[in-house]
């Protein structure tokens, strides 16, 4: 919802925020419909439900809260006409008789244990009151509503479930395991590995078993058979699919399990509604729209409703909204009675937020799927687009295939046109079989270059890295929910994060304040130090003399009671617990003690306690009895206060009374004539608890003092609270009378106070928050704040965090919302801080970055972060904090609710990318090599034989392969993987650096085998027997046997070189600690010895002797230090021959083509506009600067959608007002205007819905020109 916790109704439907767009939807077929992933606001004029026999329809009702539309519920005829209309009493709920004609009445009798008294018990027996006793509301129709009042009353809950719905939201269906099989088996490079396995499977067995088996002579006469293993290579590629799908489907199936079980405990809770005039407590599923439901302390609100009516309710809409400020609950009646309502109060009430404080009750209007909570559940639901990884290895599999495909085609081209040749000139001469036989073999080995082409082991790789990497995420606290997400974030660019409950506890604490004058305390003082005004430099009212506040000092807040005496901590602690109605309880979801009550209150009690001050409850339970007066908070005079009577002294001495007041500083610091005195050594009066406090007057420096104290955290946009006190001899005081309540009148006691502190109260940032913005930023990842908070509160927390940085721009979901699109993406790159914003405008933002190419993740805890994140590449909810929406949305949940661990999924992201492409880099280097070697041994082979048989290359392809993928993929993520800026999603998969690697390490393998292939017979002196085909036959074998062993070393060793895939020459960094990778290298070692050893026929192998073996090793180490040499070659001739070959793009090009602008004006009437813009801009001597920027209407876009480069901004001189009107010139302002006219530093600006500019910024910069020069000087005269 837009602003939901802004929007207020006024009197008949004034000052209803309607910023907030596109904020929630129906999601149903019978109204409000919306594409997948939108949310909209509920049109009634769309909802086709027959809601007989009540008044209104479905829609109709959810359109009263989003956005909260007071007219619209006058419209209806106010409360008692919306009850009338939902069949249901004010006070009594759901009448009995519709209770009994209910076929189910399963629910809870009695409240139960500790369940408030507001209202009449349920009779003993659990019997239900027949409405013959009860009043029923008055029977007349809302305006023209056709419904039957009587049928509406009476209707049982089963019509009110058909009308409105069940108050749950439809579970969506899990995948079974089979589906998520099938939907892994539709990769397309198990696709095209199934097409392989089965053709070669095919093959294999016509060859095995279709025709007689080849033999040969092996020595005294004897003829020997080659073994039938032709059919063992389909198989093995089928098992290796088999493995990828299952392992993958199987992790996805587990993540969902994880997340279905997280979400199930949430969802089974009870609430207390009115049934038949009786209090019930029922399953939240069961509550019906037309309940009376009733609002406790701490309570979750499971559905929309209009507030009714109770005492002090305040909730917590941040939830849902992003308002981190509560919104107070006031009756329709009240709302319409008051002028201006406020923007914190209203009388609705939003599902999903919470109730701080107070007790009332509520009647449902919309449950389920239909309310604002529901709506945005129901639009997150879809399906998840592949990842930039995933699109990057799709094509890459498709170029494989293609270059597979035409190299296969050309082996066969080739093959067969000798064939052709041979069968011409019948040389060498052939029987029919033997020629069908011939092309078979042609058939195979062109079979064989496909799949030797194909990288078998890259899904299996990307699985594995994938698995390994969330299993490990898992234990840091991050539940990654989908499975691709963790690589996405690798080179995510851009983190859009809500504030409250994100970046900051949601938890009002105090952060700074002063004890008396001087002693100025400030939260982590090490840290924010400039939360201090001690040591400025300051100007004496009276006499305007410069100096300083010389007994200023500031201190830690954990060392407070370092210079606080027992009585002055006394005192303190018992303003701070008497006067507040504020209380400690367990949070039923964290089982942790919580204070739940006003936020300032509980912040104060929360101050107090972390100091190891007495308890509250001890203090509050020791002077309950002594309580003589009580002063409620009110918005008039913004203060509460409370009166009591004072322990007898020594000797029974009586004190007399006291009184303690809080509330805005700002007022009661006027009220106040003396201050408590604090030293910096600590030494002071007062030394007992009983003892007198010391006390001073306040005079004119003092009274500076504190006005610059106030100030100063103002500017900070702290809350202030200032706690005071005043005692008297006698009560009523002496020239004080009661008046007809018994009462002191509040304005004479709230005089001559002495001022004990001024407390700074905000909600502060997470801890580690700082460190983790500075990190994200470090990786080369921005982060920006989107909150629904107003934009003072949000520049504080993003200077404090360091998300605001210089050329950064702030500005207000309106403002923003009003830029067109053009606007928008050139607005979007520098913007740092969104207040005020909506789930459209978060929404919007994230598209916008989309758009200009970023990937985007978005973290958030609320319901009102559900469009984003689920719009977002990666989505990050709270796992603790975070709502059911929040969830539902994200990729990952972060499960200890701390910002600091999106650090850790960029961290571990990368390390997946880097596994990937060390796998890459490993699995390319042997198909290159394969297919050469394939290619030119079976093209030269009189028989068309490669040097490396089928199920030879199968051992390399995929089972070597998968290991190599399991060791490259379980190196442990760094804090070295954060210091390199992220890729965009048009990078190239391969870096200069892993193209070296590739070509050079080929190159390496290729030669060796080629050479040992033709020269092998040379080089070991090999010599044909013509009497003996077996020794020739054995030597072949010992040749094929040698080179097939060194390519494996080769590879084995290569993939230590593949722990790199940059230019650092250490590539042994880190791999003691990693011992899966010296596990599975060792294990490929004694694989590969085996496989020679007893291999024999079905490898098409032999023994070899130790000069073989010693060969094969020393082949394989040289791939260490040939990768070495190749990192020392320069990588700029490289990347200029690669961008020459058009194997990597040049990225100093521009793109040429631009969209069509069939829907663009024609330019001279742009410029014919622009003209008259100019005159429309003039103002009698002055111009409005922000008429004359020069807009781009011609920004190039690739066919993508992906805007290369922002429009230039270029700024026409405005004209100086100051020249024609000298009494304008802009003067040095006072204290209230530090910025002194410059608009990146006005916090003016922003409340005047400007945009602002970090204060850094370069007024060079054309941001400052457009931005800063022009939107917020138009409010300057």
């Amino acid at each position: 919802m837009g602003s939901a916790g802004r929007a207020s109704g006024g009197k008949h439907g004034k000052g209803v925020d309607r910023d907030g767009e596109g904020t929630g939807g129906d999601h149903e077929e019978k109204g409000g419909a919306s594409k997948e992933g939108e949310v909209e606001h509920p049109d009634p004029e769309k909802d086709t439900t027959d809601c007989t026999p009540f008044a209104f329809k479905p829609l109709q009702l959810a359109s009263l809260v989003d956005p909260k539309n007071v007219h619209l519920l006058t419209e209806m005829g106010g409360v008692e006409g919306l009850v009338r209309g939902l069949g249901t009493h004010r006070t009594k709920g759901l009448s009995g008789e519709s209770l009994l004609l209910s076929r189910k009445d399963d629910h809870q009798s009695g409240a139960g244990d500790g369940a408030g008294q507001r209202h009449e018990r349920e009779p003993k027996g659990g019997t239900v009151e027949s409405d013959a006793d009860t009043e029923k509301p008055p029977l007349s129709p809302p305006g023209d509503a056709p419904h039957d009042p009587d049928a509406a009353y009476t209707a049982a809950l089963d019509v009110r479930h058909r009308v409105y719905g069940l108050n749950l939201i439809p579970t969506r269906t899990s995948k079974s395991l089979l589906t998520l099989m099938w939907l892994a088996l539709k990769d397309k490079v198990l696709v095209l590995l199934t097409i392989a396995a089965v053709v070669s499977l095919s093959l294999g067995l016509f060859q095995d078993f279709g025709q007689k088996r080849p033999t040969y002579s092996c020595g005294n006469g004897q003829t020997c058979t080659q073994a039938p293993v032709d059919w063992v290579e389909g198989v093995a590629i089928m098992a290796a699919v088999f493995i990828v799908v299952v392992v993958g489907s199987l992790n996805d199936w587990q993540k969902e399990k994880q997340f279905k079980v997280l979400n199930e405990k949430k969802e089974d809770r009870t609430v207390k509604v009115m049934r038949a005039g009786v209090e019930r407590v029922v399953n939240v599923k069961d509550v019906v729209v037309g309940d009376v439901a009733l609002l406790e302390p701490g309570e979750v609100i499971p559905c929309d409703g209009v507030f009714l009516g109770g005492h002090n309710v305040r909730c917590d809409e941040s939830g849902a909204t992003g308002e981190s400020d509560a919104i107070k609950k006031v009756s329709y009646e009240e709302c319409v009675k008051i002028e201006d309502v406020g923007a914190h109060t209203d009388c609705f009430v939003v599902s999903g937020s919470k109730v701080l404080e107070g007790v009332g009750s509520y009647v449902v209007i919309a449950v389920g799927e239909k309310s604002f909570n529901g709506r945005i559940m129901m639009a997150l639901r879809g399906d998840t687009d592949n990842t930039p990884l995933q699109i990057k290895l799709n094509h890459l599999a498709e170029l494989i295939a293609k270059l597979g495909s035409a190299a296969g085609l050309i082996l066969f081209s080739c093959l067969l046109i000798r064939f052709f040749v041979q069968l011409g000139t019948d040389n060498p001469h052939r029987t029919p079989n033997q020629k069908g036989l011939a092309f078979v073999q042609i058939l195979i080995i062109s079979v064989t270059l496909i799949v030797v082409a194909v990288p078998e082991g890259l899904p299996l790789a990307v699985t594995l890295a994938l698995a390994f990497a969330t299993k490990r995420m898992t234990a840091e606290k991050l539940l990654v929910r989908v499975l691709g997400s963790c690589e996405t974030m690798a080179n995510a660019s851009v983190v859009c994060t809500d504030k409250t409950g994100t970046l900051t506890q949601n938890v009002m604490t105090v952060v700074a304040g002063s004890v008396g004058i001087h002693a100025k305390f400030v939260r982590r003082l090490e840290d924010n130090k400039a939360r201090t005004n001690a040591g400025e430099e300051t100007r004496v009212a009276a006499g305007a003399q410069s100096g300083k506040h010389p007994k200023d000092f500031s201190i830690d807040q954990s060392k407070l009671n370092s210079i606080l005496s027992p009585s002055l901590r006394k005192l303190f602690n018992e303003a701070i617990a008497i006067n507040s109605t504020a209380f400690e309880d367990t949070d039923p979801d964290t089982g942790t003690l919580e204070f739940v009550g006003s936020k300032t209150e509980t912040a104060l009690l929360s101050f107090a306690k972390e100091l190891a001050w007495a308890g509250y409850a001890g203090v509050r339970t020791a002077a309950a009895e002594r309580i003589v007066q009580m002063i409620p908070f009110s918005s008039e005079r913004k203060a509460m206060g409370v009166v009591v009577k004072l322990p007898a002294g020594r000797g029974g001495r009586e004190r007399g009374w006291r009184v303690y007041l809080k509330g805005a500083s700002e007022i009661l610091t006027k009220r106040c004539t003396r201050h408590v005195v604090v030293r910096e050594d600590g030494a002071q009066s007062g030394a007992g608890e009983d003892e007198e406090v010391e006390t001073q007057e306040i005079d004119a420096l003092a009274k500076d003092n504190i006005s610059r104290t106030i100030i100063f955290y103002a500017n900070q946009t702290l809350r202030t609270i200032a706690i005071c006190y005043r005692d008297f001899q006698s009560w009523p005081p002496r020239g004080m009378e009661f008046d007809s309540e018994k009462d002191v009148p509040y304005d004479e006691l709230a005089c001559d106070l002495t001022l004990i502190s001024i407390t700074g109260i905000e909600d502060p940032l997470r801890e580690g928050v700082r460190e983790a913005v500075a990190n994200c930023q470090l990786a080369g990842v921005s982060v920006k704040m989107c909150t629904g908070d107003n934009v003072l509160t949000a520049r504080s927390i993003a200077l404090q965090c360091g998300i605001f940085t210089p050329g950064g721009i702030i500005m207000e979901g309106p403002v923003f919302r009003q830029l067109n699109d053009r606007e928008k993406l050139e607005v979007v790159p520098r913007l740092q801080v969104l207040a005020r914003s909506s789930p459209e405008d978060k929404k919007i933002l994230v598209e916008k970055l989309k758009e200009l190419g970023e990937i985007v993740g978005v973290t958030g805890d609320g319901t009102n972060d559900g469009p984003a994140l689920k719009t977002a590449h990666v989505g990050f909810s709270m796992g603790i904090a975070g709502t059911e929406v929040a969830k539902e949305a994200s990729d990952i949940i972060l499960m200890d609710d701390n910002f600091a661990s999106i650090v850790k999924a960029i961290m571990w992201g990368r390390c997946v990318n880097d596994a990937v492409r060390k796998f890459l880099q490993f699995q390319i280097s042997v198909n290159i090599t394969a297919v050469i070697v394939t290619f030119v041994t079976a093209v030269s082979s009189a028989q068309e034989q490669s040097v490396l048989s089928a199920v030879q290359l199968l051992w390399i392809n995929i089972i070597m392969d998968t290991f190599a993928a399991l060791a490259l993929a379980t190196d442990p993520a760094s804090p070295a993987l954060l210091n390199r800026k992220p890729e965009s999603k048009t990078a190239p998969l391969f870096s200069v650096d892993m193209y070296k690697q590739i070509i050079g390490q080929s190159a390496y393998q290729t030669a060796f085998t080629l050479v040992f292939h033709f020269l092998g017979n040379d080089i070991f002196n090999y010599k044909p027997d013509p009497n003996n085909e077996a020794v020739q036959i054995k030597n072949t074998a010992m040749l094929n046997t040698l080179v097939f062993n060194a390519f494996v070393f080769a590879n084995i060793f290569n993939s230590i070189n593949c722990r790199r895939i940059d230019q650092k020459k250490n590539i042994f960094e880190g791999i003691a600690r990693n011992y899966y990778f010296i596990a599975i290298t060792l294990l490929e070692i004694v694989v590969q010895v085996v496989i020679v050893f007893v291999g024999g026929s079905a490898f098409q192998v032999t023994r070899i002797n130790g000069r073989d073996w010693a060969i094969s090793i020393a082949l394989g180490v040289l791939s260490i230090p040939i990768g070495f040499l190749i990192r020392l070659i320069p990588n700029p001739p490289i990347e200029r021959l690669l961008q020459q070959l058009h194997i990597l793009k040049d990225p100093n090009v521009l793109p040429t083509e631009r969209p069509d602008e069939s829907g663009e004006w024609n330019s001279a009437i742009n410029l014919v506009r622009d003209n008259l813009n100019t005159f429309s801009s003039v103002r009698g001597g002055r111009m409005r600067s922000s008429q004359f920027v020069i807009k781009s209407r011609s920004a190039r876009l690739d066919k993508a959608g992906t805007n290369k480069l922002p429009t230039l901004m270029a700024m026409m001189p405005t004209l100086v007002a100051s020249s024609l009107f000298p009494e304008r010139a802009p003067q040095s302002g006072p204290l209230h205007d530090p910025a002194h006219i410059d608009p990146s530093r006005s916090s003016a600006a922003l409340w005047e819905g400007k945009v602002q500019l970090h204060p850094d910024t370069p007024k060079e910069d054309p941001a400052y020109k457009k931005w800063g020069g022009s939107r917020s000087q138009e409010a300057l005269p």
